[in-house]
């Protein structure tokens, strides 16, 4: 496909580049990064790191805004709770954001990678950047590390993993507060640990994950980790948007010598592009999956083009047919089956969310039980009935059926939040008022007057 890619010899797919040929590991040493690319990605960090941290205060009708408290079976996304009872919803929900990956990985490739996934903002917009500030750029990485255990770099060292394990534990504390919100994460803090010691091991626990994932495993997570990027191979195609090297235009390369007509390609050789490179793969060898679209070699590249006075976008998004043919980007038959899909399932999840009720109920005769009649001579049933309360305060309810009259079995009728309440109700009837031995009653749960929910069930009698 590539000219590059057909060069005797090139087994650049058959290797990793941070793993050598014993199968130890290669410490990946990246330039710093610079350009309109690098600030466009820091910008778009900031806004989701404001968000990401500020998340778990936003509330809506004093809930928060998202939470994902599983094990107690109560998530709120976007102020909407879900129960049990809205399993459907979940899956829904999820399958929408899959396929939604999906397209926009067919469309743009890697770009949620290199932009938006939280990996990728905490390694490069975050530890990098503490890294670079306390032992420098790659070179001076590099020196210090194979250095020998001088005062220097020990403090260095040990001034960086005490920021990255505080970092680590701010992260741990955001990514609890998400699970647990912010009112159990402030009694974790500030009561005793023998009162919270759940909670106290989560956030050590939490913290060590982080602290390990950033400062060791680092690119590691994307390359073996991280499943996402090995599904390029069957998402991608020629029409795919995806960081690429015109090699049409680059090739062949060749070093560049002052004073004398440029025959050849653009490509200088200056392996500016690798130097920068977050997971150490050449560009240049076309897609693979260890490149997450982070854009650091558009920059370095356009850096160099106009140092040399050549056109920038070498490297740029662009698609295989676009680079080879010119050809412009295309609805392809795939896309349009993902966009329809993707729309499909957005609509069904937005139409069932928005007909969700804020309670459910369900109300059962209870089983082998037939009617009776007490003194006064009414038929009576007796039923179970169970309310789901999805809201995050406490409902006050009423049964109101639409023929006779309801004796609650001793328990008030409050749900309380986020929660269920079960009781049982005798069903008294005038048998003047039946017509059937089984006859349809309607029971109306209300509240302050208003109803609900409607719930319908069976009502058996002498008849007529």
């Amino acid at each position: 496909m590539e000219s590059s890619l057909q060069q005797p010899g090139n087994n650049f797919r058959d290797t990793v580049y941070n793993i050598d040929a014993e199968g130890n590991r290669k410490w990946i040493y990246p330039k710093k990064p610079s350009g309109p690319y690098h600030t466009a990605r820091a910008i778009v960090a900031i806004i989701l790191l404001f968000f990401l941290f500020t998340g778990p205060f936003f509330r809506f009708n004093g809930d928060p805004l998202f939470l994902f408290d599983v094990l107690n079976r109560n998530i709120i996304i976007a102020g909407i709770h879900f129960g049990p009872q809205d399993v459907h919803l979940l899956l829904l929900s999820l399958l929408s954001f899959i396929v939604f990956i999906i397209l926009f990985t067919v469309i743009f490739g890697r770009i949620w990678c290199g932009w938006a996934c939280p990996q990728t903002i905490f390694m490069e917009m975050v530890f990098r950047k503490i890294e670079y500030w306390i032992e420098g750029d790659w070179i001076q990485q590099r020196n210090l590390d194979k250095a020998s255990n001088n005062s220097s770099k020990i403090i260095k060292k040990t001034i960086k993993h005490l920021i990255f394990y505080a970092v680590s534990f701010l992260i741990a504390n955001t990514f609890l507060a998400y699970i647990v919100g912010t009112e159990a994460l402030y009694k974790i803090a500030t009561e005793p640990i023998q009162a919270h010691i759940t909670g106290f091991i989560a956030i050590i626990a939490f913290t060590t994950v982080f602290y390990f994932v950033f400062s060791k495993l680092r690119e590691m997570a994307c390359i073996i980790v991280c499943p996402y990027g090995r599904l390029q191979g069957v998402l991608l195609d020629r029409d795919s948007m995806v960081v690429a090297y015109d090699f049409v235009r680059g090739e062949p390369r060749g070093k560049l010598n002052k004073n004398e007509e440029r025959t050849i390609g653009d490509c200088i050789e200056c392996k500016q592009c690798e130097y920068v490179c977050p997971t150490g793969i050449d560009i240049k060898n076309g897609t693979q999956l260890e490149c997450v679209n982070c854009t650091a070699c558009m920059d370095a590249c356009d850096d160099i083009m106009v140092k040399i006075n050549k056109p920038k976008g070498l490297i740029r998004i662009a698609s295989i047919n676009q680079i080879m043919d010119g050809k412009k980007f295309k609805f392809t038959p795939r896309i349009i089956a993902y966009s329809v899909l993707l729309f499909a399932l957005v609509s069904l999840t937005g139409f069932l969310m928005m007909h969700q009720s804020a309670v459910e109920a369900t109300i059962l005769r209870v089983p082998g039980t037939l009617y009776q009649t007490d003194a006064d001579g009414f038929i009576t049933n007796v039923y179970n009935y169970e309310v789901v309360n999805k809201t995050g305060t406490e409902i006050y309810f009423e049964l109101i059926p639409d023929l006779g009259q309801i004796v609650l079995a001793g328990q008030a009728t409050a749900a309380p939040p986020n929660a269920s309440i079960k009781g049982a109700f005798i069903l008294k009837v005038n048998p003047n008022e039946l017509n059937k031995m089984s006859q349809e009653v309607t029971i109306q749960i209300q509240q302050n007057n208003v109803t609900i929910d409607e719930i319908k069930t069976r009502f058996l009698g002498p008849g007529k």
